[in-house]
């Protein structure tokens, strides 16, 4: 006959979810960087073989980049929303706290992925340069919210945006530092209150 069974393997689904999967790769990616993270325990954590792994994800490096993507539109994700509070200043607020909220959740493993996962490894620079373009991605929307804040003015226009930016990303990047050593929510929300304190107000005016 023509028209025979069709095959056990034809239109199979996937015996595992990817988004799942994806999602258990980030968690040991934030847990124990990219050099840490061996094959065996991300293929372990996705409930996968390797070749599937391969298949469906390509190669380490690009498990790791999709799954820095993932982190940034997901756990992440309080930046796009801070930067929709209604001024700046409320931004930079908001931002804080995600972040200390974020890195500190027992939920999560401690610290920042794009910090925890770091490495300094020549074999490894274009992860490197991969999550230095991510932060600076971060580092321009930062950026771009308190130029807006000028133009609308709740912001000075006598402000360098661009240092207050990169003081505000250092403050971050601590906090991350911190949290992955431990430090309580309670104490991280101190150091994000007095960072705040540096919030330039409006220029004296000559009497």
């Amino acid at each position: 006959m023509k028209n025979g069974p069709k095959s056990r393997t034809a239109g199979r689904p996937r015996a595992f979810d990817p988004e799942a999967a994806l999602d258990a790769a980030m968690r040991v990616f934030w847990q124990r960087g990219y050099d840490g993270a061996s094959l065996a325990e991300l293929t372990e954590a996705m409930q996968i073989n390797r070749p599937s792994l391969y298949a469906t994800f390509g190669d380490k490096e690009t498990l790791f980049r999709k799954a820095m993507d993932r982190y940034c539109a997901g756990p992440a994700s309080y930046v796009e929303a801070a930067l929709r509070q209604p001024t700046a200043r409320a931004a930079v607020e908001a931002i804080f706290a995600g972040a200390i909220n974020l890195t500190t959740s027992p939920a999560n493993p401690l610290g920042c992925l794009l910090i925890q996962a770091g490495t300094a490894g020549a074999e490894h620079d274009s992860m490197r340069c991969a999550m230095v373009r991510q932060r600076k991605i971060g580092l321009d929307l930062l950026q771009d919210r308190l130029e807006r804040g000028q133009r609308e003015g709740d912001l000075s226009t006598s402000v360098d945006a661009a240092a207050l930016a990169r003081y505000i990303t250092t403050v971050l990047r601590g906090l991350g530092i911190q949290a992955a050593d431990g430090d309580s929510r309670e104490d991280l929300l101190a150091v994000a209150r007095t960072a705040m304190q540096a919030w330039p107000g409006e220029p004296a005016t000559t009497p």
